[in-house]
């Protein structure tokens, strides 16, 4: 009996060894990462565009452009719309902060031919009433102001082959910022290659690729009660490229489990990593998880789930993503999809 109690204790004490061990490796590989690129952060106008208004992707830490598709991927993308068999309508809702609230609103649609769709999409930030302060009245003046963002997009995408797509969005974006406003347009192209070896897919992405804007309005003084002003510098929309792959390695009658990796490279931040996970039991429950590398104030995994109900002969999504942040909080994004189809109940 003393024998097998050592034993397990030394077994007990190799487990916590090694799980030690495990975190503080990756605490420490996340130190190596090199942060080129972080003394380019703020340096890009109309930030909203990056926020993760896809609740499966922020549940998985945005690990999303190698995923299968639906209306949500107009956003993580386009070219993955392909993948749709029927009308399909998704919608969501980002909670910031601060009384901050983005919502995102698309909608997807096959061809005759069924070889390719196009889609339609509305990205939505609004800041709430704010408080007009001054010099001289820091607790408010007893006026309001508010900010807002509009993003209206257009999509298409078309299958090359059985296992190549590619797909396009063009967007026409504008800013409000009290009586100061900002308007310019961007693009997102993206290519998805399937192949037959457990769902792998590959895809690469340029997200907001843009040029330059400023906001303009009223003349921007320098300092209060001067004749001064300021002319308002040109910045660039939030480009990012990204790289992916997403894989099922494990998949039995009943249920099964994604990983998905991504590469996500800004122009302005330094480059990050994402890893997904995605649990799916009949079909019916979907858990998942995810992780930031190399991206600051992102310490802790996110998390979430999705729910598939059938709605007549339509499925139905729901999903739920959480992302606790170091200084923001939790982060929560809620949404639904649902596809019309001409299918009989399944």
């Amino acid at each position: 009996m003393v024998l097998a109690l050592n034993f397990k204790m030394k077994a007990g004490l190799k487990i916590g060894t090694l799980l030690l061990v495990c975190l503080m490796s990756m605490n420490a590989w996340g130190q190596l990462i090199p942060n080129f690129g972080g003394q380019r952060a703020g340096l890009s106008t109309l930030s909203f565009l990056k926020n993760d208004i896809n609740p499966r992707s922020a549940s998985m830490s945005g690990a999303s452009v190698a995923l299968n598709g639906d209306a949500f991927s107009i956003f993580s993308n386009p070219a993955a719309t392909t993948d749709n068999e029927g009308f399909n309508v998704a919608m969501s809702n980002y909670t910031i902060g601060a009384g901050i609230q983005q919502s995102f609103v698309s909608a997807v649609m096959p061809t005759k031919s069924k070889l390719s769709t196009i889609g339609l999409s509305v990205n939505t930030l609004n800041s709430g009433a704010m408080d007009v302060r001054t010099e001289f009245q820091p607790e408010g003046t007893g006026e309001k102001f508010y900010v807002s963002n509009l993003a209206i997009g257009a999509s298409y995408a078309q299958k090359l082959s059985d296992m190549f797509s590619a797909g396009i969005s063009l967007k026409y974006i504008h800013e409000q910022i009290d009586t100061y406003s900002n308007s310019t347009a961007a693009a997102d192209v993206s290519f998805l290659y399937f192949t037959d070896y457990k769902d792998l897919k590959f895809a690469v992405m340029i997200q907001n690729f843009g040029g330059n804007s400023s906001i303009n309005g009223d003349e921007l003084k320098t300092t209060f009660n001067r004749t001064g002003t300021l002319e308002p510098e040109k910045y660039s929309v939030p480009t990012v490229f990204s790289l992916g792959a997403s894989i099922i390695p494990w998949k039995k009658e009943k249920q099964s489990l994604l990983v998905a990796a991504q590469l996500n490279h800004p122009n302005d931040n330094a480059e990050n990593y994402r890893i997904g996970l995605e649990y799916q039991y009949l079909k019916l429950l979907y858990l998942r998880a995810g992780y930031k590398i190399n991206v600051t104030g992102q310490r802790f995994p996110s998390f979430g789930f999705g729910i598939r109900k059938l709605f007549g002969a339509h499925p139905l999504f729901i999903s739920y993503a959480a992302n606790p942040t170091e200084f923001q909080g939790i982060l929560h994004t809620v949404g639904l999809s649902i596809t019309i189809n001409n299918m009989e109940r399944e």
